[in-house]
C-alpha cells in the first residue's frame, strides 16, 4: 500500500520518495481516529460544539510513527492524520443530529444498523462531492483554511511531535484519573456560591472538569462570547429579574428563582431560539458563496485534473452513483411507512444537500474557519420532514433525522478533507494519496459514534445534566415545533431574532451566545477558567508557549476525561448486563 511520491507531480515535490499511504499510516490514523472521535463527541454532548480533530492527530502521530515505528516522514504522517481525521469527521456530524431522536423518546425504532450504513453512504457522498474543487479551492484560489495552516505548522516542526504527544499523553492521565475520583466519589461540582452565602439565582456553582477547561483553553478567544452569554443571563438578567419582581410563577402561585427552575421556563427555550435563529441566518449570509462555488465547480471541470495526482473522476461518479443508491435504501427503510415513493424523493433531497451544502461549508471554512454545520443539518431535516408530513409523528421523525443525521455527516466530512487537503498542499502531500485516506477512514466513524451514542445514552442519559446535547435538544425542539408540539414559542421565537441579529453583526456569534444561554452555567464558569489562561499564556509566556505546550496539554485533558467517561459507561452497562 506504501507508494513513493512522483517526481513529475510538481516542482516542490521531486526530491526521493518517502512513504505516504502506507499500512503503518493507515492503522495509526484508525487508532487514533477511534480515540478521537470518542472524546470530541463527548465532549460535543456535553459543551455543545466540536473541536477540530486534526491537530490531535498530528500531534499524536508523531509520537506513534515517529516514537514507536521510527517513521519521518511528513507526508506520511498527514495521511495518519487525514485518516483519524476522517474517522472523527461522523462525531460531530452524529452528536449534532442523532441524539434528537433519544430525547425525543423514539429510539426504539431506530435501526444502528442501517443508520450507521446511511452514515457512511452520505460520508463517502460528502468526499465524493467535493473532490473536484479542491484545484479550484486550494491551488487556484487559495483559500486560507487556517485549521488546515496550523496542522501544516505541527508536521513541518522537526522533534516538536514527540514532545507534544508526552505532553499530551501526560495530561490524559491526570484528568482521566481525576475524573475517575470524581466518578468514584459522586462529585462533580463545587457550590462556592452556597458556601459564600450567595442568592440562588446567581447559580455560582464550578463544574469539576478538567475537560472543559481544556476546551475553553484550545478554543481562546473564540469562546468568550459563549461566556458572555451565560454572564449575561445569570449575573446580569437573574439580577434584574430579582430587582423588579419578574421572576416567574408556579401554578401555586409561588415565585420560581433557583436555578433549574429559571433555566427551565426562560433561560434554555431563548438559548435554543438563539442557536436556531444563529444557525439560519449563518446559512443565510453564506447563500452569496453559492455563486462562486458553482463558478469554481465549472472552473475545475474546464481546468481538469493533473496526471496521477487526483483520483479518477469516472471513479468518483461510480462513487457519487453507488453511495446515493444506499441512502436511498436507507431512507426507504428508515420506517415501514416511508415508501418507495416518499424515499427516492428524501434521498434525492439529501443528495442535492450535500453537494450544495459542502460546497457552502467547504468555501465558508475556507475564508472564514467558521462553518455553520449546525444550520445547514436543520435545514435539511426540515425539509425531510416536509417530504413524510402525513405520517406518524414517531415515523416522521426517525425517517427525517436518519436521513438528516446522514446528511450532516456528509457535510462534516466535505469540510474535514478540505481542511486536510489544505495541510497536505502546503506539505507537498499528493492529492490523490490523501482522497483514498479520507475514503479509508470515512467508513470507520460511523460505526464508532452510533455505538458511543448508545453507550453514553444508557448510562447517563442523553439531554440530563451530564449529557445535555446542546445540538440535540436545539433539533429536537425544533421538530416539536414543525410537528405542532406544545413548545414556549414566543421564547423561541425572542431568542431566534435575537441570535440571527447577533450572527449578522459577527458570523457565528448568535450560535456562541446562545449556547452561553443554553448550557447549564456550571459548565460556562468552568470553561471560563480555559479561556482565562489562555489569554493569561497568550500575555505572559508567549503565543508559541500556549501553541506548543499548552495545547497539548488541553488536548490531554479532554481526551482523558472523555475516555474515562465513555469507559465508565461501558463498566456500568456491563455490570448491569
Amino acid at each position: 500500500m506504501s507508494e513513493s511520491l512522483p517526481a513529475s507531480a510538481s516542482t516542490h515535490r521531486a526530491y526521493p520518495a518517502y512513504p505516504e499511504l502506507s499500512w503503518h499510516a493507515v492503522f495509526t490514523g484508525w487508532v487514533l481516529g477511534i480515540v478521537i472521535s470518542v472524546s470530541i463527541g463527548f465532549a460535543a454532548l456535553k459543551l455543545g460544539f466540536s473541536i477540530e480533530g486534526s491537530e490531535l492527530a498530528a500531534i499524536l502521530g508523531f509520537g506513534i510513527l515517529r516514537g514507536l515505528f521510527g517513521r519521518k516522514s511528513i507526508v506520511e504522517n498527514n495521511v495518519a492524520q487525514t485518516v483519524a481525521s476522517a474517522v472523527n469527521g461522523a462525531s460531530s456530524g452524529i452528536m449534532f443530529s442523532v441524539p434528537a431522536i433519544f430525547l425525543l423518546g423514539h429510539q426504539d425504532q431506530l435501526d444502528p444498523a442501517l443508520l450507521a450504513f446511511g452514515c457512511i453512504a452520505g460520508a463517502f457522498l460528502g468526499i465524493a462531492f467535493i473532490v473536484p474543487l479542491r484545484k479550484q479551492m486550494i491551488d487556484f484560489e487559495r483559500l486560507t483554511y487556517p485549521g488546515g495552516v496550523a496542522v501544516a505548522t505541527i508536521l513541518k516542526s522537526p522533534g516538536a511531535g514527540v514532545r507534544k504527544a508526552q505532553l499530551l499523553v501526560g495530561a490524559a492521565v491526570v484528568s482521566g484519573g481525576i475524573h475517575a475520583l470524581s466518578l468514584g466519589a459522586g462529585v462533580d461540582n463545587w457550590a462556592l456560591g452556597q458556601w459564600l452565602g450567595l442568592p440562588s439565582y446567581l447559580n455560582a456553582t464550578w463544574y469539576l472538569s478538567l475537560m472543559t477547561v481544556g476546551v475553553g483553553f484550545i478554543a481562546g478567544r473564540g469562546g468568550i462570547a459563549f461566556i458572555l452569554g451565560g454572564f449575561v443571563v445569570w449575573w446580569i438578567l437573574s439580577p434584574l429579574l430579582a430587582a423588579t419582581g419578574a421572576f416567574p410563577l408556579d401554578e401555586a402561585g409561588a415565585v420560581i428563582d433557583t436555578p433549574d427552575g429559571l433555566r427551565g421556563l426562560v433561560y434554555r427555550p431563548l438559548g435554543i431560539g438563539m442557536l436556531i435563529g444563529g444557525a439560519i441566518m449563518g446559512v443565510l449570509l453564506a447563500l452569496p458563496l453559492i455563486r462562486s462555488a458553482i463558478k469554481s465547480m465549472s472552473d475545475a471541470s474546464k481546468a481538469g485534473t493533473g496526471a496521477g495526482e487526483e483520483l479518477p473522476v469516472k471513479l468518483l461518479y461510480v462513487g457519487i452513483a453507488g453511495a446515493t443508491v444506499l441512502l436511498t435504501f436507507m431512507a426507504v427503510n428508515s420506517v415501514e411507512t416511508v415508501g418507495l415513493g416518499r424515499g427516492i424523493a428524501m434521498a434525492l433531497l439529501g443528495t442535492l444537500w450535500i453537494w450544495m451544502s459542502g460546497i457552502i461549508l467547504s468555501e465558508a471554512i475556507g475564508r472564514t474557519n467558521w462553518s455553520p454545520l449546525s444550520g445547514m443539518t436543520l435545514i435539511a431535516v426540515t425539509l425531510l420532514l416536509l417530504i413524510v408530513s402525513g405520517l406518524d409523528d414517531a415515523d416522521a421523525i426517525v425517517a427525517a433525522v436518519m436521513v438528516g443525521g446522514a446528511t450532516c455527516v456528509a457535510m462534516s466530512q466535505a469540510t474535514d478533507l478540505m481542511l486536510d487537503m489544505k495541510t497536505g498542499y502546503l506539505v507537498g502531500a499528493t492529492p490523490r494519496r490523501q482522497q483514498m485516506a479520507q475514503f479509508v477512514g470515512a467508513w470507520l466513524g460511523p460505526i464508532v459514534v452510533i455505538g458511543v451514542v448508545y453507550v453514553l445514552h444508557d448510562v447517563y442519559v442523553l439531554g440530563s445534566d451530564a449529557l445535555p446535547a446542546p445540538q440535540g435538544q436545539a433539533l429536537a425542539s425544533t421538530v416539536e415545533g414543525i410537528l405542532g408540539g406544545d413548545v414556549p414559542t414566543e421564547k423561541y421565537v425572542a431568542g431566534a431574532l435575537m441570535g440571527a441579529l447577533l450572527t449578522a453583526s459577527q458570523g457565528g456569534l448568535g450560535i456562541l451566545v446562545g449556547l452561553g444561554f443554553y448550557l447549564p452555567f456550571n459548565v460556562v464558569l468552568t470553561y471560563a477558567i480555559g479561556t482565562a489562561l489562555r489569554l493569561s499564556a497568550n500575555r505572559w509566556k508567549g503565543s508559541d508557549w500556549a501553541d506548543h505546550t499548552g495545547v497539548p496539554i488541553a488536548a490531554g485533558f479532554i481526551i482523558g476525561e472523555a475516555l474515562v467517561g465513555v469507559g465508565y459507561a461501558l463498566t456500568m452497562i456491563a455490570q448491569s448486563a
